[in-house]
């Protein structure tokens, strides 16, 4: 998997779109409790590997709204 080569700080940011869905810059700094800079780092690198893709958010345009490229559905348990 390309993100286990990848930061820390990728992963989280990747973890945080996966589970919440959409998510602005200022939502991922927020959740993540990583610094503003690292997230755009963060981003860059996800949107660099296809992981993350950024969207014009028509609500603001200084916020580019972020999601992720693949949905991971969660192991349905057995009965």
């Amino acid at each position: 998997m390309v993100v286990k080569s990848m930061p820390k700080s990728c992963s989280s940011v990747l973890q945080m779109i996966e589970r919440t869905g959409i998510q602005t810059h200022k939502d991922l700094v927020n959740g993540t409790g990583l610094a503003p800079r690292t997230v755009r780092y963060a981003l860059r690198r996800l949107k660099e590997e296809g992981l993350v893709i950024e969207k014009f958010n028509f609500r603001d345009a200084r916020q580019p709204l972020y999601f992720p490229t693949r949905i991971t559905a969660a192991p349905q348990a057995s009965v």
